[in-house]
């Protein structure tokens, strides 16, 4: 009965705050443009340096999502000093285009919500946002299968400590252990999803 109320709280989040898709890109200029991110991105394995973690795999993310993300950086309600930096030089039409071309990067599965079930209890809650098998079900949330698991661990500690706000998401954090983190983060790291995006050979 708890699983189940927390999953029909969570899909009245989802509904409250999911967003309609943004217009498409161009993906010719989203190109030229996402050289920078690239330089991170990019990179297999490449790391942020303090606190340690890999950054985030964007290969097969919805390009709704990473305008979204990256509008978080630019408006203060994320924290981190190169991407806000970066997010500021950016106009919405650059993070259009920008997103439209990252989000072609990598092979990811697009099937919202996918054909597995899940077999982790603690990540039944999950599901209403994120899919059944960590794919999204809405373009403006992000796909969880095959990101790097100490980014996952890093990113839900945010929403607990308070570093990161969203409604949903700190509600859903708030009742997670340290142990709970760690099982969540290593499962939806060990599902195929998104990948690091390498840029395309010229």
């Amino acid at each position: 009965m708890r699983i189940a109320a927390a999953i029909a709280t969570l899909l009245i989040g989802c509904a409250m705050f999911a967003q309609p898709a943004n217009a498409e890109g161009d993906l010719e200029r989203g190109k030229r443009l996402s050289y920078t991110c690239l330089g991170c991105h990019g990179i297999d394995g490449y790391r942020n340096a303090y606190p340690s973690y890999r950054v985030p795999k964007l290969g097969g993310q919805p390009a709704a999502y990473i305008v979204a993300a990256v509008q978080g950086y630019r408006d203060g309600l994320r924290e981190h000093p190169t991407m806000q930096a970066q997010a500021h030089s950016l106009s919405d039409q650059d993070l259009e285009d920008i997103a439209a071309y990252m989000a072609t990067l990598g092979t990811a599965t697009v099937e919202a919500g996918g054909s597995e079930g899940i077999d982790l209890e603690i990540a039944q809650t999950c599901v209403a946002c994120h899919g059944r098998n960590g794919i999204s079900v809405a373009p403006t949330w992000p796909t969880l299968a095959g990101q790097h698991e100490d980014y996952l661990i890093h990113s839900l500690n945010q929403y607990r400590n308070g570093e990161r706000t969203h409604a949903v998401m700190v509600q859903m954090a708030a009742a997670l252990t340290d142990e709970d983190v760690k099982i969540l983060a290593r499962y939806y790291a060990s599902l195929k999803g998104l990948e690091t995006t390498e840029p395309e050979e010229e």
